[in-house]
């Protein structure tokens, strides 16, 4: 590729390359669409000082996602401060490649559609201060307006597959009918694009033999016979899968939001407890310490050399630690024999931070406080704890993307992995955000009393029968072996502190500074084994880092207090109702929630971490029914 190509021809955030413009994504640029390169293009040696990004759980967390050990470490996106506005400074020319894409053209003037590789049209960039001033232009164009070179703009279809292929609409073999031009071996095309109410409206024609086909014809179900097997291309590599594809492909438009789905693991820079410590030790001498009942640990601690290493802790801590080891190696067993194992748990530390009295000491990347006072009364019978996160640290990784299909929340490999590189990924790109949020923990004996109001209604049996359902409708013929429809079902517990934290969100979002947008959520739901019953709710944002203490603030008493009083209450009405208050999941529906909706309930799809599933209102507040919500009577 010419040097020009490589000038800077857009911007996007760190946190969009995590997102919606990452590896293998189409880019929509003013004037032109591009792809984001593989990982093999990406140049680090113009920012030799700029480091990888430290996150040791993070790290484990994705070489076991990814299967090996060949992931060595997370990189940020290749970026220098831009002090000299030259065009030809060092920042100039660095940053994230892109190719072209997709590589048909279609000239605004005269119809004529081409691929670049024909060189009927071209680039140029020459406004090295106004990137989004280039273009494709028809030089060649008979219809030339007052000597203006016309732009050629993008051929806005494409097709892909479920596999995570991508490649160019195949224009002449379709308008041809899968035969070639009887008239020449590149036959010359044009795209007129009529407009119309009734759907696309696009015709391809051949110049050369004067055939005709309307774009309707390779849309939809009844339009798959109308084009060819997949090729198996990965243009943002440039390579074709040498296993071959074959796989059916389907169209998109430039732009649709289903050709890129991002896979990504995303943890909180949290310091170890005196919990987690122990949990490694027992791990560590497992062999030596699981054998033995609790009863041996007095003779253990003299005559077993592992106990040494235990010598802080007592019996009864030990003992815990042993069944909590005991169930994380029988999971993880579980997932290493089960096609159907799930992503790595990276909540654990996270809550035990939270949980943990006294809280950790605080450092750069991790600050808590908890009011002396503590809960405040009015919300004492809710929660058992609030905590003021003033600091903290988030890493995200993008390990995959896919196509059309998006990733499961809860299975990693029911869907098909794009790849990032040509080979095995020696490192990931990765980003850091620091910000501020705040932690509620609610009261067990609320959660355990309301589960079992809630065990055997009708309500529960319709979110669990959705869920099956909807798992039914889309893996049932992906996994190999028996399929269980309720595998990863996050439970009654899931649904409650989902939807409550929905409810504070929106509304903290009215107060503390920030949009609802750069705000997010992290749900710590457990069970009757493991009680947990946590919310998080933070912003890790690049702007001002994310810490003016806007939210950190809200977590104060009295703020508090009117806070969550204002979300209930607001909870029992919505502007929807009724058709809202009386919605439930049926036999013939495909969601995954009861009485929520876009006005009392959802969030943007960056803030929640389940797509706006598992949202019911019913379930915290009285909406219908008194005795299936969280709290029959508001503070």
């Amino acid at each position: 590729m010419s040097e020009q190509y490589r000038r800077r021809v857009g911007t996007v955030r760190p946190s969009h390359l995590m997102f919606t413009s990452g590896v293998g994504a189409l880019v929509d640029l003013p004037n032109f669409s591009v792809l984001v390169s593989g990982l093999d293009e990406w140049r680090y040696d113009r920012v030799p000082e700029q480091t990888a990004i430290a996150e040791p759980r993070l790290l484990e967390a994705v070489q076991r996602l990814s299967g090996g050990q060949q992931v060595k470490e997370l990189r940020p996106a290749p970026w220098m401060e831009d002090t000299d506005p030259g065009p030809n400074s060092p920042a100039a020319r660095v940053g994230v490649p892109t190719v072209p894409f997709p590589a048909w053209l279609r000239c605004t003037a005269c119809n004529e559609l081409a691929p670049l590789a024909q060189r009927i049209f071209q680039f140029e960039n020459d406004k090295p201060s106004r990137p989004h001033d280039a273009r494709f232009f028809h030089g060649d164009c008979r219809r030339k307006r007052s000597g203006r070179r016309p732009l050629a703009v993008p051929a806005r279809f494409v097709v892909a597959c479920t596999a995570g292929h991508l490649d160019d609409f195949p224009y002449a073999p379709f308008v041809h009918r899968g035969q070639p031009c009887p008239k020449a071996a590149q036959p010359r095309l044009q795209m007129e694009d009529r407009g119309g109410n009734l759907g696309a409206n696009v015709t391809i024609r051949c110049v050369n033999c004067g055939q005709r086909r309307n774009m309707r014809e390779a849309l939809g179900r009844d339009g798959r016979g109308a084009l060819p097997r997949c090729r198996g291309r990965h243009p943002h590599l440039g390579t074709f899968d040498p296993h071959g594809c074959d796989g059916e492909v389907r169209v998109l438009v430039v732009g649709a939001s289903n050709q890129w789905f991002a896979q990504t693991l995303s943890v909180l820079s949290v310091p170890r407890t005196d919990t987690s410590e122990l949990d490694d030790r027992v791990n560590t001498y497992w062999a030596q310490v699981s054998p033995l009942a609790p009863a041996m640990y007095g003779y253990a601690r003299e005559h077993v050399p592992a106990f040494q290493e235990l010598r802080r802790w007592d019996d009864g801590a030990i003992a815990a630690a042993v069944q909590r080891v005991r169930a994380r190696r029988e999971n993880e067993q579980e997932d290493t024999d089960d096609s159907q194992g799930g992503y790595p748990d990276l909540r654990t530390p996270e809550w035990e931070a939270f949980s943990a009295r006294p809280a950790p000491d605080p450092g750069d990347d991790f600050a808590l406080r908890r009011d002396p006072g503590g809960v405040p009364a009015p919300l004492d019978r809710l929660f058992c704890d609030v905590v003021q996160v003033e600091r903290l640290r988030e890493v995200r990784a993008l390990v995959g993307f896919t196509r059309l299909d998006a990733p499961d929340f809860e299975d990693p490999d029911l869907v098909t992995r794009a790849p990032l590189t040509r080979g095995a990924p020696e490192w990931l790109p990765a980003s850091e955000v620091r910000g501020e949020g705040v932690f509620v923990r609610v009261s067990e004996d609320v959660l355990c009393d309301w589960e079992r109001r809630v065990a055997d209604s009708e309500a529960l049996r319709r979110h669990r029968d959705a869920y099956a359902r909807y798992r039914r409708n889309r893996y049932s013929d992906r996994i190999k072996g028996p399929f269980d429809p309720m595998r990863h079902w996050p439970g009654a517990r899931y649904i409650a502190l989902h939807t409550l934290s929905h409810l504070l969100l929106r509304t903290i979002a009215l107060d503390c500074g920030y949009n609802a947008a750069s705000l997010s959520e992290r749900v710590y739901a457990g069970g009757p084994e493991d009680p947990r019953g946590g919310i998080l709710i933070y912003t890790a944002v690049p702007d001002a880092e994310g810490t003016l203490g806007g939210l950190v603030s809200q977590a104060e008493p009295d703020r508090l207090v009117r806070l969550v009083r204002r979300a209930l209450h607001d909870a029992t009405r919505c502007s929807s109702d009724p058709l809202c208050r009386e919605r439930l999941p049926q036999s013939h529906d495909d969601f995954l929630h009861g009485a929520a909706c876009h006005v009392c309930l959802f969030v943007s799809e960056t803030t929640c971490e389940r797509g706006n599933r598992f949202l019911d209102r019913r379930f915290v507040v009285p909406v219908d029914d008194p005795s299936l919500a969280l709290l029959p009577e508001l503070p």
